[in-house]
């Protein structure tokens, strides 16, 4: 790293050239981080970089441009097909520091504007994406991002998709609220494992993956995501009786909102110590990422008499937590298989605690990726977590980079087979395209017996192996046909865990063909399209003979779903698994939670919405009968659907209907009809 010059000992035309320098670096670095949701650098890094340009413009004020990082709020207008929203007051961003003493000057002057001590309300700066809910009467007609501060991205189709955020208020109030969509670091983590596998690029952090999720141009995918919200700022205070932002959290939670609840008020700078040091040591137990704490003047007169800047406001500032990151050595690159095929590179390196545990191993992804970190073997490297939960290289430090490390050599054939390695265009990952592969068989026979798919318990990756080794299994099918006797023949294995496995395994024949259709590992069909689609079609059978046109019809299943279930069933080796399984005696049919499906029900095969509010039963009760009933339950309204149940104060949805010519009923008129149904 080149040490930086003390900014008072430059010359005019070095101060130009790195300040030039730094607005191109920063500009690239802020358009892969807002607009393509791939960051190049770490936050701390790009935060290093920042300040520095920040404290030259301050002293060279003749070279800041209009384009400055500086002088603008969160990124660019982008081409993502998202209709633009005008914000009527501007979404600012915050200003940094760093530590105590610069939280400290940050008080004197905020103090020495006002004349007067004031108090301050301190929130977890949670790691996400700003936005901005417009609410009419208690409606939410309205919500979008920030954008560049005065023009944001609307994003109304996916909020609705979003649990958290309530699409209708507690009080028939009218103004706007603003926070932060982020994504649970579980979420994150099962969807940048759904990713690799699928062979796409990971998400760096949970922000760039709830930016992604919620500039999806289909709600549908946004949905999948599982997104959440806080909330914790108005422009528009009187609207809803506050004067402080302590009680605006307060008035937020009478509302419905969601806010976090972390939040404290401090009568000066010098007690915020301890809730600094509490969440910088607690943060990792959190179940979404914060990187620092907000702390904002309290009352909102103080705010306004403080005012603006044309980037952030005075009255607030971010206290942003040092990087959690430690040095290793990489002792070794290795390739592993995945049962879909994908082959992906892993960092071992010297055990290093980082964030409380002890990490050793770390995803390099895919080739491109481990090209562009330029990784080699006793390569000395930077450790974080990204989202505070997975082990991420950040940089190789190259000054300890040893005289003899050679450029890493990507393999061109599978480690588990010997198999060709290809790069499907498309993606970004390499595979092993040999269905034989034992690596592929291993992971897919693993996969099928968890607890998601067939629920095989006692079925783990060690039996696996030792069932593989042996001879006695060699697809999902041939598991049905192993007997006690031969389970007796594994290692530390006796009767009774033999007798355990063998009616783990016969229970497992009843499950509902949707455990089945998710066990069987077809590419991007998850636990939750699986049901769906088994809801619809009703039974394997139909769905392997199903038309990618059948399946892009079904609400909530798109193209790609529809495209890879067609082409695995296609496969003779596929068909000829089915019938194995058929013959073994796995059920094949959608069986719901309360029973079999009657198919001669009224509500057979039909997609209802429910909407409104309904007094008799809970729209999950119903929901639930429905779909025990064969019927599929979504959540909008379209040309597709057959039936919307709507109970009080129903809404857009019932407004659709009604344009739509979509039958309406009121709950009595579900009622009545569930008395009769079947008879």
């Amino acid at each position: 790293m080149v040490e930086e010059k003390d900014i008072k000992t430059l010359t005019t035309d070095e101060a130009k050239k790195e300040i030039l320098g730094l607005q191109d670096e920063l500009t690239d670095y802020g358009i892969a981080y807002y607009e393509k949701d791939a960051p190049l650098v770490e936050d701390h890094v790009y935060d290093a970089k920042y300040a520095r340009l920040v404290a030259l413009e301050a002293a060279f004020p003749q070279f800041v441009t209009q384009d400055s990082p500086t002088q603008n709020v969160g990124g660019a207008q982008t081409k993502s097909g998202l209709p633009k929203v005008q914000h009527p007051v501007p979404m600012l961003s915050l200003g940094d520091v760093f530590s105590l003493d610069e939280l400290q000057e940050w008080e004197d002057r905020t103090k020495k504007a006002l004349g007067f001590q004031p108090k301050y309300n301190l929130e977890l700066k949670i790691d996400g994406l700003a936005i901005n809910l417009k609410y009419e009467q208690g409606k939410l007609v309205q919500a979008s991002t920030r954008g560049n501060g005065l023009i944001g991205e609307d994003v109304t189709a996916n909020v609705f998709t979003i649990n958290d955020v309530p699409k209708q208020l507690k009080e028939a109030v009218t103004f706007e609220a603003r926070g932060e969509i982020y994504m649970p670091k579980a979420s994150f983590a099962k969807l940048n494992e759904e990713r690799e596998a699928d062979g796409q690029e990971p998400f760096a952090n949970p922000r760039n993956a709830a930016a992604g999720s919620l500039r999806q141009l289909d709600a549908n995918e946004t949905k999948k995501r599982n997104l959440s919200a806080f909330m914790y700022y108005t422009a528009e205070p009187d609207q809803i009786g506050v004067t402080t932002q302590s009680g605006l959290l307060e008035r937020f939670r009478e509302l419905g909102l969601p806010t976090n609840p972390d939040n404290r008020v401090f009568d000066k700078m010098a007690e915020v110590g301890p809730y600094l040091e509490e969440f910088t040591a607690s943060r990792d137990e959190l179940p979404y990422g914060i990187d620092g704490v907000v702390v904002k003047v309290n009352n909102f007169d103080d705010q306004v008499d403080l005012g603006n800047t044309v980037k952030v406001p005075r009255w607030a500032i971010a206290y942003k937590f040092p990087p959690e990151e430690e040095e290793t050595v990489v002792r070794d690159i290795e390739w592993t298989v995945g049962r879909t095929g994908a082959v992906t590179p892993t960092a071992a390196m010297d055990p290093v605690l980082l964030a409380g545990t002890t990490v050793q191993r770390a995803s390099l992804h895919n080739p491109d990726y481990l090209e562009q970190k330029d990784v080699r073997i006793g390569d000395t490297v930077t450790l974080h977590k990204a989202g505070d939960i997975i082990p991420e290289i950040g940089q190789v430090v190259l000054s300890k980079r040893p005289k003899d490390a050679e450029k890493y050599v990507i393999p061109t054939t599978c480690p588990a087979c010997g198999a060709e390695l290809v790069h499907v265009e498309g993606e970004v990952i390499l595979r092993c395209m040999n269905p034989a592969c034992p690596a592929q068989i291993q992971e897919g026979l693993t996969h099928f017996a968890s607890r998601n798919a067939m629920n095989i318990d006692g079925l783990g990756p060690q039996i696996v192996t030792q069932l593989l080794d042996k001879g006695l299994v060699k697809d999902v099918a041939s598991i049905y046909s192993v007997t006690r006797e031969e389970l007796l023949t594994l290692d530390k294995f006796k009767e009774k865990s033999a007798d355990n496995l063998i009616a783990a395994i016969a229970a497992s024949k009843e499950n509902s063909a949707d455990r089945l259709l998710f066990g069987l590992g077809v590419r991007l069909v998850g636990a939750k399209a699986a049901k769906t689609i088994l809801q619809s079609l009703g039974s394997l059978g139909r769905v392997a003979s199903a038309s990618v046109e059948d399946i892009v019809s079904i609400d909530g299943v798109g193209q790609a779903i529809a495209d890879s279930l067609v082409k695995y069933f296609k496969e003779p080796e596929a068909q000829a698994l089915i019938a194995e399984l058929a013959q073994a005696g796995v059920n094949m049919d959608y069986k719901s939670d309360q029973g079999p499906i009657d198919e001669n029900s009224f509500f057979y095969g039909k997609k209802i919405v429910l909407t409104g509010k309904l007094e008799k039963s809970s729209r999950s009760e119903i929901a639930a009968w429905l779909e025990g009933h064969g019927a599929s339950v979504t959540g909008s309204v379209s040309k597709k659907t057959d039936l919307v149940i709507a109970g009080t104060d129903a809404g857009s949805k019932l407004t659709k209907a009604e344009d739509l010519g979509v039958t309406v009923w009121n709950e009595q008129d579900f009622l009545s009809a569930q008395a009769n149904d079947g008879e």
